[in-house]
């Protein structure tokens, strides 16, 4: 098993930043990559981005390159997710979740563990 805690969301104005955390925690050795995903409401959840535990390997969706940067602490078992140049459209709850087999895709079939989210409000 494996327990992930995410922090940092909040309220924020478009065109600013905040950074998201997610601590993981039990079985971390069994983790091969740790991805962020966001769901608004009434949407289905979505791919944010992905980065592998050990190789640094990252992946980003499309909509978020360039503004988001996913990035890791082994010693600490976070990963962190950087956004900047936030725009309403980000606003969501945002999970963290992992993924024990290789690859960094976003599919959210292929992530065996989820945190209970943080909620993102971007005001325009």
């Amino acid at each position: 098993q494996v327990q992930l805690a995410e922090s940092g969301g909040g309220l924020v104005q478009a065109g600013g930043s905040l950074r998201l955390s997610c601590a993981a925690s039990g079985r971390t050795f069994s983790i091969h990559t740790m991805g962020w995903f966001r769901q608004a409401p009434g949407k289905a959840r979505e791919f944010v981005a992905a980065i592998s535990w050990s190789g640094g390997d990252t992946n980003y969706a499309d909509s978020v390159k360039g503004r988001f940067t996913i990035s890791r602490d082994n010693a600490k078992n976070t990963v962190y997710l950087q956004m900047n140049s936030l725009k309403p459209e980000d606003t969501a709850v945002y999970y963290c979740g992992v993924r024990l087999g290789l690859g960094v895709g976003g599919l959210v079939s292929d992530y065996n563990y989820w945190g209970q989210g943080t909620q993102v409000t971007v005001s325009s």
